[in-house]
């Protein structure tokens, strides 16, 4: 497989940020860390060898960009505002500086896979409904939607507001972005088993706030004995690629 190591100063962050990359060829996959994880936690938690066939057979070209969640949403000593505006930093980064790199670098120019276990999940979730014009994809395993979770009842800050996928979409009428959604491939997966509380709760609110705005999406639980731990995940992202693959969309 070929893994390449990357680093460049982001200017909207101020500070210089690693990624790494898999594969040679087949449409990128953006994947977001969980919990505060660095951009080796991918590989170093199996997931890029439980991908290994998509990878290896040109399907897939995956990017594994840093976090920077410590200044974000889990900077308690920060406002909620505050966390909203260095997370919009972030994701400036994303789009206006690792994006076109990814572009240059793969070669490919169309829309891109967003995905995500745990932290990665919200992230993903977020990128996609924020920016259906960069993913036409998303893969979200055992996330959190509302951003509740992160800072308590801020919602009044916009910044804040704006980065939770559950009350952005509720009340979201643009038909540019509503067909995007319809015409994309969102997958929403949680188990029900160890620490999917959380998920559960946040998985059930967004499928319902989808359903009402007629965005079809493939809303999967899993069993009672599917935890939110990695030795899971490791078996649902393989699984669903697998989906795509099946579709066409990969």
């Amino acid at each position: 497989m070929q893994v390449e190591y990357h680093e460049f100063y982001s200017f909207r962050l101020n500070r210089m940020m690693e990624f790494k990359s898999y594969g040679h060829a087949g449409k990128p996959m953006i994947v977001f860390p969980s919990s505060g994880g660095r951009f080796f936690e991918y590989e170093d938690f199996g997931m890029i060898d439980a991908c290994e066939a998509f990878i290896e057979s040109g399907l897939i070209r995956v990017y594994t960009p840093d976090s920077i969640d410590n200044e974000t949403w889990f900077n308690e000593g920060a406002w909620p505002g505050d966390r909203a505006r260095r997370h919009n930093a972030y994701d400036l980064y994303i789009v206006e500086e690792l994006m076109p790199f990814i572009r240059a670098h793969s070669g490919y120019s169309g829309r891109m896979i967003a995905t995500g276990c745990s932290m990665g999940a919200y992230h993903s979730a977020n990128f996609f409904f924020r920016h259906p014009d960069v993913f036409d994809t998303v893969i979200a395993l055992s996330g959190i939607y509302d951003a509740r979770f992160f800072v308590g009842e801020s919602l009044g800050d916009p910044d804040v507001y704006l980065n939770s996928p559950v009350d952005y979409l509720a009340n979201l009428e643009d038909s540019r972005y509503l067909e995007a959604y319809r015409r994309g491939n969102i997958i929403i997966c949680t188990g029900q088993g160890d620490w999917e509380a959380d998920s559960v709760r946040d998985t059930k609110a967004l499928e319902e706030v989808l359903n009402s705005k007629g965005i079809p999406a493939w809303v999967d639980y899993w069993g009672y004995d599917v935890n939110h731990d990695w030795p899971w995940w490791r078996v649902q992202m393989p699984y669903f690629l697998g989906k795509l693959h099946e579709q066409g969309k990969l």
